[in-house]
């Protein structure tokens, strides 16, 4: 049986439960696009939202998406792509990445920070 982390208070671990320690990882060897399309974010302080421009790899913006909060933006993202069957988000990794990057923004929108920069 699996040792039990020290933070688990009423849960039970799984008999092949293991830390799994995660190698750092690198912007530029290990990032992958996604087949799909890309993103562009962009701050509106005059109407405090968050804009995600979807472009396609000939690098037409698709379509944009508004928001006050992240989660309001990439689920209703998610929930288009996924109506119309569009398939802009094949990889996890980038579905991740939108996520870390609407934070970020978000974070910039509330303190009227101008210094947002897409990574």
């Amino acid at each position: 049986m699996a040792e039990r982390p020290a933070w688990v208070k009423d849960k039970s671990v799984a008999d092949d439960f293991e830390v799994i320690r995660c190698k750092p990882y690198d912007d530029y060897k290990d990032h992958k696009n996604d087949d799909g399309c890309y993103v562009l974010i962009k701050l509106y302080f005059d109407s405090y939202e968050i804009g995600v421009a979807v472009c396609d790899y000939k690098h037409m913006i698709l379509k944009e998406f508004r928001g006050k909060r992240p989660q309001d933006i990439y689920n209703s993202l998610f929930e288009y792509s996924e109506k119309n069957n569009l398939k802009w988000f094949n990889n996890l990794q980038h579905a991740a990445y939108l996520g870390k990057e609407l934070k970020k923004a978000e974070l910039c929108l509330a303190l009227g920070s101008n210094n947002y920069y897409q990574e």
